[in-house]
């Protein structure tokens, strides 16, 4: 049986900076900003092919209701779309247990090579315990962001 949404803390850009946990990842692509940019923030459905954790994402009025590998689900609202510099979400709702906030931002800037220099921070907030198994997690999800960059700019590509 699924688990019911709960709403999460309304954070707004700044929390990218006051995050309890906060893991960064970096990787270049050599796809453009702007190629990267539409297939992150246009291609919203898209992101099941090439970001293994994402089992489905489907756009709404205001951003996205994404579910993960395992059930996790997240609503979500973009916060920031500039392209080709920047996407901003935060989650809005989860069923994620003991998550209080959640903000992701990618930043795209060029690379000398006309690619993409892809930035992610994933910002959260949660109870002390998640808090921990979040910070722990730092090496798998920098793998899960490598691999899907890899697919990404693959799918760019093709």
């Amino acid at each position: 049986m699924a688990r019911r949404l709960r709403p999460t803390r309304p954070v707004t850009l700044d929390f990218l900076d006051s995050a309890p946990v906060r893991h960064v990842f970096a990787a270049d692509l050599a796809a453009s900003p702007e190629a990267v940019h539409k297939a992150l923030a246009e291609d919203t459905e898209g992101w099941a092919a090439w970001f293994d954790a994402v089992t489905s994402a489907v756009p709404t009025d205001t951003g996205r209701d994404v579910t993960l590998k395992g059930g996790t689900r997240f609503q979500e609202t973009v916060l920031a779309s500039d392209s080709p510099t920047r996407f901003t979400y935060r989650a809005d709702a989860t069923n994620a247990p003991a998550l209080r906030a959640l903000l992701e931002d990618w930043a795209l800037s060029p690379t000398p090579s006309n690619g993409t220099r892809l930035q992610w921070t994933f910002a959260a907030d949660a109870t002390p315990p998640l808090r921990g198994v979040l910070r722990l997690a730092r090496p798998g999800l920098s793998r899960a962001f490598r691999l899907a960059v890899r697919a990404l700019d693959r799918r760019l590509a093709g």
